[in-house]
């Protein structure tokens, strides 16, 4: 803006918006443009549209006084130029309607509008009240096929939204993934920059998909005799009551729900995304879900271990449902009603999230931490075992680890049972290192020496 030169607002085209004011019809040079005149036109336009301007003459679109003098003027030709009348669309639309706000909360358009219409927005807004016409502006890039080429007809590389949604004549070649996954991949690019779209990237995507809704399906399938807290009759376990294993998961969902809720806030969608995809897929499927098989299938119904997982489960469900329902709003809702307790809302979209699911603070970070690097140091060896025809099945192995002090300090507490025992002695059998890294024996050994022995 500050390099701009002025800007002259008239255009001489045969079609727009007018300018609406008179000339004098001898010489051209007196113009008549006042509060009265503008406020007549403007009654005059409002009740039959621009074109008024045009098949109306000067007697009728002047004032009652100056109707008398009619003759001396005549109407201009000038139209409004383009820019500036989409520039004053602020005047109304955001100012105009009730339900709108001036100014309003984001401008959203193509970096290309950088010139265009957020300047002469921004100039139309400033001249008439003082203020800029919005809070803040948002620009994206351009859509470019799977190569990164323009799209173009006269490639044949132009992707159809449609096509994506609905699919292709055959459904083999051309699937129809639905209106979610493409809002999905929406959410997921980093739109500050040019985006490409094709048909892999959609498989991706769609697979991404598919792992947040098979998750989903899951955690509701193990709650169905589950009673929230607050409800008559709640099985839910207090905090308090935990395993540190609950507390961490809890303490890794607030963590990853505060993150969802400042992505949104600043409009880094693909970071709210890659939060919740990282989260359901790293930490919940692939590690919790993972150890808690054990407790929620073989234990009984109301056996503590239980119940805590599930607590995590349903706080889990909840928070993640209200945290995708701004991207995938017809997955988040399929689950809201298919959730088998009772419901506090009837739609997910009634009520923001519970501020309860935001407020777990980290716990044992330290210690998990270390716990996962082991589990995945453990599981690289088992691999290299099972090719070699030595184990099957995780259960199947003993694991003696010799550590340092410092990393062995966040493992004793953990120290298993010898022997299978019901209900274990040294552990509440959840924060077990035989449970939580899926193992028969697991042995804390003093020197490398007994780890080869």
């Amino acid at each position: 803006i500050s390099g701009r030169g002025d800007w002259c607002i008239s255009r001489q085209r045969s079609w727009g918006v007018p300018i609406p004011v008179f000339y004098d019809r001898e010489t051209g040079n007196e113009v008549l443009l006042n509060q009265d005149t503008l406020t007549h036109i403007q009654s005059i336009i409002a009740e039959q549209g621009c074109d008024a301007w045009w098949k109306l003459d000067e007697v009728d679109l002047l004032p009652e006084s100056y109707k008398a003098e009619a003759h001396k003027w005549k109407k201009g030709t000038d139209t409004m130029d383009v820019w500036f009348d989409s520039g004053s669309s602020w005047a109304g639309v955001a100012k105009g309607r009730d339900e709108l706000a001036y100014p309003a909360d984001v401008y959203l358009e193509g970096s290309d509008q950088h010139r265009g219409w957020f300047q002469s927005s921004l100039l139309t807004s400033v001249a008439a009240n003082g203020q800029a016409p919005y809070k803040a502006v948002l620009t994206h890039g351009f859509v470019l096929d799977e190569k990164g080429f323009k799209m173009s007809k006269s490639l044949g590389n132009v992707i159809s939204p449609m096509m994506m949604i609905e699919g292709g004549n055959n459904k083999k070649q051309q699937p129809a993934y639905g209106i979610d996954p493409l809002r999905l991949w929406v959410a997921s690019v980093d739109y500050s920059g040019d985006v490409c779209i094709g048909d892999n990237i959609m498989k991706q995507t769609f697979e991404s998909y598919r792992k947040l809704r098979n998750t989903a399906r899951y955690l509701i399938g193990n709650l169905a005799d589950y009673v929230p807290d607050g409800q008559e009759g709640s099985n839910a376990v207090p905090y308090d009551d935990l395993p540190s294993l609950d507390k961490w998961m809890l303490g890794r969902l607030s963590s990853t729900l505060r993150e969802v809720n400042e992505s949104y806030d600043e409009y880094q969608f693909y970071r709210a995304m890659q939060a919740l995809l990282r989260f359901t897929s790293a930490d919940l499927s692939n590690f919790y879900l993972d150890v808690a098989k054990d407790r929620l299938y073989t234990s009984a119904f109301d056996d503590a271990r239980r119940r805590s997982c599930q607590t995590v489960l349903h706080a889990c469900l909840e928070g993640l449902t209200k945290a995708i329902a701004p991207i995938l709003p017809h997955m988040a809702e399929d689950i809201w009603q298919n959730i088998p307790y009772d419901k506090s809302t009837q739609s997910v979209f009634e009520g923001g999230m519970n501020s309860k699911l935001t407020e777990f603070e980290e716990y044992a970070g330290e210690q998990w931490d270390t716990i996962l690097e082991l589990r995945d140091d453990i599981n690289k060896v088992l691999e290299i075992a099972r090719t070699d025809k030595l184990v099957g099945a995780s259960l199947d192995a003993s694991v003696h680890i010799y550590a340092p002090e410092e990393v062995k300090k966040h493992l004793i507490g953990f120290d298993s049972d010898e022997n299978i025992l019901h209900p274990p002695v040294k552990t509440n059998g959840v924060d077990d290192l035989r449970t939580v890294l899926m193992i028969s024996q697991v042995h804390l050994v003093d020197s490398p020496d007994d780890v080869s022995e």
